[in-house]
């Protein structure tokens, strides 16, 4: 059996970025990252995956019962962590503080998959701390796969339509009193 050329983003053979972005939304990024986090379970590597905000929400209850260190411990040593729909919405000092703190320490060590309906460059827009933000996408892009999604929405090609000539009336039935 012949292995595929991109072995190591599934396998983790070597530590690699998979970033993945498209203007569009339902092209299937999710579906992607999800894939990729299942084939590195089923090789028995470690994965998390979370959207970004809820994972800064995480973060952010963290720091209030003193879990944080902990949280930041557990996120940089699994194999692969998989950040979904990553710069959808503004990142706080904290946020942006934490982003990057996780970006540099897993920065060639372990594999990390992003997510997200903006391009690169508008993420340091994102960000509160424009140094900071700067440093941790030089980061992410000196290293990563860029797949760049395109296409119609899975969600509109799956939205249930109406066939009429398919729809057949059926009786209901009666529940009898009990």
């Amino acid at each position: 059996m012949r292995r595929p050329q991109h072995r190591h983003i599934a396998r983790q053979q070597a530590t690699k970025l998979l970033q993945s972005y498209a203007i569009a939304v339902g092209v299937g990024k999710t579906f992607m990252a999800t894939a990729l986090g299942h084939a590195a379970v089923r090789r028995r590597y470690s994965a998390i995956f979370c959207r970004a905000d809820v994972l800064l929400k995480r973060l952010r209850a963290s720091r209030l019962d003193n879990s944080h260190d902990a949280e930041i411990r557990k996120l940089l040593r699994v194999d692969l962590l998989v950040l979904d729909d990553f710069a959808l919405q503004p990142f706080d000092a904290l946020d942006t503080a934490d982003i990057y703190e996780l970006i540099v320490e897993r920065h060639r060590v372990a594999s990390t998959v992003v997510t997200s309906n903006r391009e690169p460059v508008e993420w340091l827009a994102q960000m509160a701390d424009p140094l900071l933000a700067q440093s941790a996408i030089d980061r992410l892009q000196s290293a990563a796969y860029e797949l760049v999604l395109d296409g119609e929405s899975y969600r509109q090609r799956q939205k249930p339509g109406l066939d009429t000539g398919t729809i057949t009336a059926r009786p209901r039935r009666r529940r009898r009193p009990t």
